[in-house]
């Protein structure tokens, strides 16, 4: 029989927490908060709608740009048009624009004046002139034969830009307009930038009025004086030469791509500006061309502009109203998709146990994010056109993030959790003790105490804590394995005899199976009558309180484990043991309660209580995953038994020694969850092999996939990123569009105010420390994806003992440790530089790239960091003591030195 306050304490704890149901409440308030975060998602669409004004285009355009090519047609790679295609772009032109404008006479486009008469269209009609002589001349014939033989053709325009690309002289092109003027009756003209007009006052000459090209968005010119800036262009050709005719030949603005110094593309701003522009036009008299009719998608030689330039897209609709107010006219559509959804994510939440209203709206908020998220890139999606670089850069981003936002959620959902949720209901305290108190049942327990090599004077300071607590019934088994030296089990032996007959001492030379190998044979030297296994490391010294505390909890016969946290006596030996030690006590403190509230506990073979029989009925200790002790306690939860966390520290072992160490002892963990994964997965999933509950496969789930999965994606996608800068810097193409770029950004944000928040809400350290444990974390990025990658390729690593106690194994290896973590430090460094010193243009999206590549860099860094700093005097404890003291003595010297005299003399 228990007595009465023990059952109080454990009242409820058994319980299937997470099998719990709703009750009807509980449901109106999910249900009431995810329509008011509904609503507010809703109204920030709202308030972010860009709305804006402009004159109304009300006549039909002057001229328009006229490339009739579909959207996989490439006219750049000898692509050709057809009739069909011509009829069917002139018929969507017609009803906007009296005339257009044509580049070339040959390649389909010489039936363009034919149909277009049908329209009665006007044709400026255009002859392509590059270094080909060949082509030119065939492209010179072709324009003169349509312009005799057509009548809607109101003007010839030999060459495009010809000059500026410098595929011709000024008087190799001024020859090749006069032969054209010789052999026509029509206007003739070529097409320049303005510039050029202005510097060869002889190609003025030689034609018969100026096609100039004025299209600020290459200067860099801020949208807002775009049309001013247009006006002033016109205005000085006007002056310089005054009385000949001026044709804005080229006007346009871009409705995609990135922006150019303060020239910013975008659908709604390229509304105002064409609107804006045509009305000025019309007011000014000023005759004009826009250019392009269509959106050319092939147009890659532009940089990311060059397909957007078309008043229709890719699909012939007009991308904008003529009149009225300018929106976004996919809005509603995307804005229906974010919220249908955010509703279709936020629907776990019906499965929340003891919801509270905080932490509901904090996880329909963060489901409500991410179905913004996914509706901003679908827009994305489907109103850009892809060149191959573009294409593959976005798949993969899109499909490297998609792991991240759902780590990001459960990050979120885990603070909402701590900071507004209830508090744990499950977590094991320390009972009252009370003045009369019935005697409980002591059963029997075996502690058991592997040692591989493990110091002498270490192992017997854990012997004499266990020698120590007050629990009148237990025994305790050490078993040395595979150590032939006497100098590590002799001394051992001898003190398990001072002891006394509750310490059994075994020596084990050839145990197969690592750790937990030896396990297996104390267990079978174990007391028949012990009916619990306790589990200790080799460096633990246990509190006397122990067991009295922990083993009542197994009076519940479903009971079959029960874990204590790991912490560690030594942090003060540096300022990485320090930094290491608060990084352990987060995932203590935070998850692992967390965790305990759905009964999905991750077991560690240290300070572990396990019932005999559910240790017989998991399969006993396995060798086939080097975390034989997760693997035992998952194996315990399939089956049904229920396991129990006390967060109260109830022993202290002894850190690694070295960096190193702390490196292979979490490689030795991740590559052990890699193979647990492997082992368990099917298994979670079939309802016939597994009788744990949603709320425990979830916990497991996003477990294994914010460690192993997010920190091994953080490094690929660090090093695609490393790839990729070349390709940015130098080809200036497929820059990372910053839908795929700051969400990295809000992510490792997510991850500072999770680390921070909770560290202080839950493990209770400074800021300095909380530092502390957050570089560690980090540090750890490369070692969990390489034992990740091992995983997956390799079957059978070898257990790898950590080196603890200060034994031999404790001397540093002349190596760096975190080499290849530096390397990519120093080379995402590198990239960040490059791609500041080439962004010329102050491409926004390269910015916020070249800060996507620093962020990625700090695990990196600190794994470097912190790999230097066990080489330095900086990582002696006493010197920051002491300089602390010398800080504080100085401070306290000028606060004496500017007290007035006369309040020192009273």
């Amino acid at each position: 029989m228990l007595p009465s306050s023990v059952k109080a304490q454990y009242k409820g704890v058994a319980d299937n927490e997470n099998r719990r149901r709703f009750s009807g409440s509980a449901w109106a308030l999910v249900m009431a908060v995810m329509a008011l975060v509904a609503m507010v998602h809703a109204g920030l669409w709202m308030a972010a709608r860009e709305t804006m004004t402009a004159p109304a285009a009300i006549n039909k355009f002057s001229s328009l740009s006229f490339a009739p090519y579909g959207k996989k047609s490439n006219p750049e790679d000898g692509g050709v048009t057809d009739e069909a295609q011509i009829r069917s772009d002139m018929k969507v032109v017609a009803p906007y624009t009296k005339a257009i404008r044509t580049y070339s006479s040959t390649g389909g486009l010489e039936l363009v004046p034919a149909i277009a008469a049908e329209y009665d269209i006007k044709v400026s009609v255009g002859a392509w002139v590059d270094k080909r002589d060949e082509r030119n001349e065939r492209e010179l014939r072709e324009v003169v034969e349509l312009a005799r033989k057509h009548r809607n053709i109101n003007a010839v325009v030999v060459g495009n830009e010809t000059i500026f690309r410098a595929d011709q002289t000024v008087d190799e092109l001024i020859k090749k307009i006069q032969r054209v003027k010789r052999e026509t009756n029509l206007p003739v003209t070529t097409g320049e930038i303005w510039n050029v007009w202005l510097e060869h006052p002889e190609l003025v000459s030689a034609v018969d009025f100026i096609a100039v090209h004025i299209l600020p968005y290459w200067e860099g010119q801020p949208e807002t004086s775009v049309v001013d800036r247009t006006i002033q262009i016109y205005s000085k050709l006007r002056a310089a030469y005054p009385g000949k005719r001026i044709v804005i030949a080229e006007f346009g603005w871009p409705s995609g791509g990135y922006n150019l110094h303060g020239a910013n593309p975008g659908p709604l701003i390229q509304a105002q500006v064409i609107r804006d522009f045509v009305a000025r036009a019309d007011a000014y008299g000023i005759d004009y061309n826009i250019v392009e009719a269509f959106d050319q998608p092939w147009k890659t030689n532009e940089g990311s502009v060059g397909a957007y330039w078309g008043l229709f897209d890719g699909n012939r609709h007009l991308k904008f109203p003529l009149s009225g107010e300018i929106t976004d006219a996919r809005f509603g559509i995307n804005l229906a998709i974010a919220l249908i959804l955010g509703a279709l994510f936020s629907l776990p939440v019906l499965r929340m146990a003891r919801p509270t209203v905080g932490h509901v709206a904090v996880r329909i908020a963060a489901a409500n994010g991410a179905g913004a998220w996914f509706a901003v890139v679908f827009d994305h999606w489907v109103t850009h056109y892809f060149v191959s670089g573009a294409l593959v850069s976005m798949t993969v981003g899109f499909v490297l993030m998609i792991p991240l936002i759902i780590v990001a959620i459960a990050r979120i959902d885990e603070l909402g959790a701590i900071v507004f949720g209830r508090a744990p209901r499950r977590l094991l305290a320390k009972p009252a003790q009370e003045p009369t108190r019935e005697p409980a049942r002591a059963p029997k327990v075996s502690i058991h105490i592997p040692a591989y090599r493990e110091q002498p004077e270490m192992l017997k300071a854990t012997l004499d804590a266990v020698s120590r607590l007050e629990y009148p019934n237990f025994e305790c088994i050490v078993i040395i394995n595979n150590t032939p030296d006497p100098a590590y089990w002799q001394p051992i032996e001898e003190h398990c005899r001072l002891l006394g007959e509750r310490f059994k001492f075994l020596n084990e030379p050839k145990v197969q199976g690592f750790k937990a190998g030896a396990l297996r044979i104390a267990l079978t030297h174990t007391d028949p009558e012990a009916e619990i296994i306790g589990v200790i490391d080799a460096d633990y010294v246990v509190h006397p309180d122990w067991l009295k505390d922990l083993v009542p909890a197994f009076e519940d016969p479903r009971v079959g484990i029960v874990q204590a946290p790991q912490d560690h006596r030594d942090g003060s030996r540096s300022v990485l043991h320090e930094m290491m030690n608060a990084e352990y006590a987060g995932f203590f403190d935070i998850g692992m309660v967390q965790r305990n509230e759905h009964d999905a506990i991750v077991v560690h073979g240290t300070m572990v209580l396990i019932r005999r029989t559910a240790l017989a009925a998991g399969g006993d200790w396995s060798s086939d995953t080097i975390c034989e002790d997760t693997d035992l306690g998952l194996s315990l939860l399939e089956q049904g038994w229920s396991t129990h966390y006390t967060s109260r520290r109830y022993g202290w072992g002894m850190l690694p020694d070295t960096y190193e160490a702390f490196r292979k002892q979490r490689h030795r963990w991740a590559y052990g969850g890699v193979q647990i994964v492997k082992k368990h997965w099917r298994k979670m999933w079939q309802p016939e092999s597994t009788r744990l509950t949603g709320d425990q496969r979830r916990e497991f789930a996003v477990g294994w996939f914010n460690w192993l999965g997010a920190e091994s994606i953080g490094v690929l996608m660090a090093i695609f990123n490393i790839l990729w800068v070349p390709v940015v810097a130098f080809a200036g193409i497929a820059v990372p569009e910053r839908i795929l770029t700051l969400p990295i950004i809000a992510t490792f944000v997510v991850y500072l105010v999770h680390f921070a928040w909770l560290y202080r809400q839950r493990v209770g350290i400074g800021v300095l420390r909380s530092i502390g444990a957050a570089i560690a974390a980090m540090g750890m990025q490369f070692t969990v994806a390489k034992a990740v990658a091992d995983g997956v390729v390799k079957d059978n690593l070898p257990f790898t003992v950590t080196a603890k106690g200060g034994g031999k194994a404790a001397k540093k290896g002349s190596d760096f440790p975190a080499f290849w973590e530096a390397v990519l430090a120093g080379l995402l460094l590198l990239g960040a530089f490059v791609l500041y010193m080439r962004n010329f243009h102050q491409v926004r999206e390269i910015n916020i790239f070249i800060v996507v590549l620093m962020v990625q860099s700090l695990p990196f860094l600190s794994a470097a960091g912190m790999a230097a700093l066990e080489r330095s005097q900086l990582n002696d404890l006493a010197l920051w003591r002491s300089l602390g003291r010398r800080i504080q003595l100085v401070l306290a010297r000028r606060a004496a030195d500017v007290v007035p005299p006369k309040v020192a003399a009273d």
